[in-house]
């Protein structure tokens, strides 16, 4: 195994690249190898091509090909995520590396969907792991005890989710490969506390500025729903379903409440659209009907309209806690579409129920 806390040596670390690649997820880790002291080489499947994430942010030519690469040259393998997992798996050189390098007792970090060229290689049989919870299932079926964690580390294999954990996903490969302790300025990879987001700006990832904006623009959609829903709330006649608008307010609520911490705690204040929002839902549903099921279905199209916008808000930006509070909000809106879809279809089949048969006298008369 490779002594990872040696700094007589340089260490030297491959850093795997293709098309549409998620960009900071091979942005941050580069970055922060690089100012560790360490030497990073990128590698590629194909000479003399430039390779583009996926968000535009990113273009770079690979140093040298997976093909002619030595897994003994290297103390770690840095595995990118977006979609360009997917392309790797496909390059059986590509894979053979990675299983050389795990075999020789190599670092393995992977990060998002990153984890699909180790389930290609077969390397996640009996392993602690996390990645992107879109491959969840996959990893799982691969063998791997899944974990919902920002960085679960197994001996030579460090796996991580997505952007917000990119910090931490770093600071985990820096320090098992020599550099991290008091002399260096990095927090420890299990401190909660620390400034994950900071760590993350210098390397490359979210400024505070991209954060407060990524906030404020939840804030505007949680303030807007929640006026939307009170106002449903005061149109409906269904017991049941007036309940379920309330249970959905008092998430909404809480969700306000955090985001606003958090601006707060960042030094900044509720931005004007996010203070207009709730004025813009009154003038908007005080236009609309009274009828029961109008009010579930408005209700349903703003949950849904939300799932689109907070889901793409939590892959945006490399700072976990803000990370953390839009997949909480994520998650409660994806319970509501499922819950208010319920009640939507029990109240439609009470509806359109088709009447009972009639019997006896009753039925001869007709």
């Amino acid at each position: 195994m490779t002594n990872y806390n040696n700094n007589t040596v340089r260490k030297k670390v491959a850093i795997l690249i293709e098309n549409d690649v998620e960009d900071v997820e091979f942005i941050i880790p580069s970055n922060g190898l690089k100012q560790g002291g360490i030497e990073v080489v990128v590698l590629g499947a194909r000479m003399n091509e430039k390779y583009k994430g996926k968000r535009g942010k990113l273009s770079v030519q690979a140093d040298a090909t997976i093909t002619e690469a030595i897994a003994s040259e290297f103390d770690a393998v840095v595995i990118p995520g977006g979609m360009a997992p997917d392309k790797m798996r496909l390059n059986p050189n590509t894979v053979s590396f990675v299983q050389d390098a795990a075999q020789q007792g190599k670092l393995i970090a992977a990060v998002c969907h990153g984890p699909q060229l180790l389930i290609e290689a077969d390397l996640l049989r009996g392993k602690q792991a996390t990645g992107f919870s879109a491959i969840r299932k996959d990893i799982i079926n691969a063998g791997a005890n899944f974990h919902d964690q920002p960085l679960v580390v197994d001996g030579n294999l460090i796996t991580s989710r997505e952007p917000g954990d990119l910090a931490i996903f770093t600071t985990a490969i820096l320090s098992r490969l020599g550099y991290g302790g008091k002399d260096a300025a990095l927090p420890n990879e299990n401190d909660t506390n620390a400034e994950w987001w900071k760590l993350a700006d210098a390397w490359g990832g979210s400024t505070k500025s991209d954060i407060v904006r990524g906030l404020n623009t939840a804030l505007s959609s949680e303030r807007y729903s929640l006026e939307a829903l009170e106002k449903y709330a005061e149109k409906e006649s269904d017991t049941q379903t007036r309940s379920l608008f309330q249970e959905i307010i008092t998430n909404k609520e809480r969700h306000i409440q955090n985001l606003e911490n958090y601006l707060h705690v960042l030094g900044e204040k509720p931005s004007l659209v996010a203070n207009i929002a709730s004025q813009y839902a009154k003038v908007k549903t005080a236009l609309t009907g009274s009828d029961d099921i109008f009010q579930l279905r408005s209700a349903l199209r703003d949950v849904q309209t939300g799932i689109g916008d907070i889901g793409n808000l939590c892959v945006m930006y490399t700072d976990p806690v803000a990370t953390s509070i839009f997949k909480e909000i994520y998650r409660d809106l994806l319970q509501s579409e499922q819950r208010l879809a319920q009640r939507y279809h029990a109240l439609l089949g009470v509806r359109v129920q088709p009447p009972k048969p009639t019997t006896g006298a009753a039925a001869s008369s007709v």
